[in-house]
């Protein structure tokens, strides 16, 4: 592990999650932005954690809560070792999918010795669905919440360190899911040949999901509900705008609501050109902060300006993240460090910003640029 990183691991971190709220909520300025991230690639997790941080690695095993436990332990010490004042994690009910898999071609150190274990990537089968008919719904195995679902996220807030929170959500959100069910071609054309079935589905999956989000803001620590729900692509919605406000904001504005009635802010990952949705998760949904930029779409200083605390807005939103995946994948270092320079300089001022990626940590990106965008933002 490359020893030209002089602010990481912070062996004496000072976590503080409740500044992080306070400044991504606008109550409260400070002389540096807090750091968020979305998602980091165990391909860069395990290495991290190992190399830099001095821990045994340990791949959780299923039935096995010991193993589950220690690599939640070492979870923990990344994000506290990185500086981060949150731990964010996820996980998804079993709900039945139809996924592609493959070898993980992007991940370095699996290219590097082809017989490492995992460098496995999966992606949503876009043609085939588990539910194209009635008859598929009716025979749908649809899981349940029950006490054990939410064991990983209690054992989480039960060792977080002094002043760290919990920041959580159910893996995959409700516009995710549903075209995962039908699969993406398959909800395309339910929605005009079978719009009575999308809205059943639709349903089924957003009580279910609300089920989970009802037990979840229960935790003690959890500091902030942060779900990811991607929504968009390049140049537009992956549907229609008027087909997500009837079928998905409903139930994220519900899911808000519950964060909000336990006074936890509600935060939204969604990729893609969502412009068309923007003034709906704001005053309909009631999100509080966004996470998710591409330059090439809308740069997290342009999105400042127009939603954000520079907007003028009568309900301005927190921006979350913002340094370009493209330049973290395949700029130098010392792009990664001007980069984050210059969106400190440019969206901290303004205020309620947390800096990071402007997606994740994804398995291609290369460790040292993703220490560098760390480092910097930690000078």
């Amino acid at each position: 592990m490359p020893s030209t990183f002089r602010h990481i691991p912070l062996e004496r971190a000072r976590p503080d999650a409740e500044r992080f709220i306070s400044v991504v909520m606008g109550r409260t300025e400070s002389d540096r932005p807090p750091m968020v991230e979305y998602l980091v690639d165990e391909a860069l997790l395990e290495p991290i954690v190992t190399d830099l941080l001095g821990r045994a690695w340990v791949a959780p095993r299923p039935g096995d809560r010991a193993s589950v436990e220690a690599y939640l332990d070492n979870f923990i010490a990344f994000w506290r070792g990185m500086g981060y004042d949150l731990v964010r994690y996820e996980e998804s009910l079993p709900l039945s999918e139809h996924n592609v898999y493959g070898a993980d071609q992007a991940n370095s150190r699996r290219r590097a010795d082809p017989t490492r274990v995992g460098g496995i990537r999966e992606w949503r089968d876009l043609h085939r669905g588990a539910i194209t008919n009635w008859q598929d719904y009716e025979s749908y195995p649809w899981p349940e919440v029950t006490p054990a679902t939410l064991a990983n996220y209690e054992y989480l807030a039960a060792h977080l360190p002094e002043g760290m929170g919990l920041m959580a959500c159910h893996a995959g959100g409700i516009y995710e899911h549903l075209s995962a069910v039908f699969s993406y071609e398959g909800l395309c054309y339910a929605l005009y040949d079978q719009p009575d079935l999308v809205e059943a589905v639709a349903q089924r999956l957003g009580e279910l999901m609300l089920d989970f989000y009802r037990q979840l803001v229960e935790l003690e620590g959890l500091v902030a509900v942060f779900p990811g729900d991607d929504m968009g692509f390049r140049s537009s919605t992956l549907l229609p705008p008027d087909a997500l406000r009837r079928y998905t904001l409903p139930w994220h504005r519900r899911y808000a609501e519950l964060a909000h009635g336990r006074g936890l802010p509600y935060f939204l990952h969604s990729c893609g050109n969502i412009a068309g949705i923007m003034d709906d998760l704001i005053d309909g949904v009631g999100i509080d902060a966004k996470h998710s930029y591409e330059n090439a779409i809308m740069p997290i200083a342009e999105f400042q300006e127009r939603y954000g605390s520079a907007s003028g807005r009568a309900r301005p939103i927190g921006v979350l993240g913002g340094v370009d995946v493209d330049i973290l994948g395949r700029g130098s270092q010392d792009d990664v460090r001007a980069e984050v320079r210059r969106l400190i300089e440019t969206c901290h001022p303004r205020g309620r910003f947390a800096i990071g990626s402007g997606n994740s940590i994804p398995s291609y990106i290369p460790v040292e640029n993703y220490l560098a965008m760390i480092d910097e933002a930690q000078r």
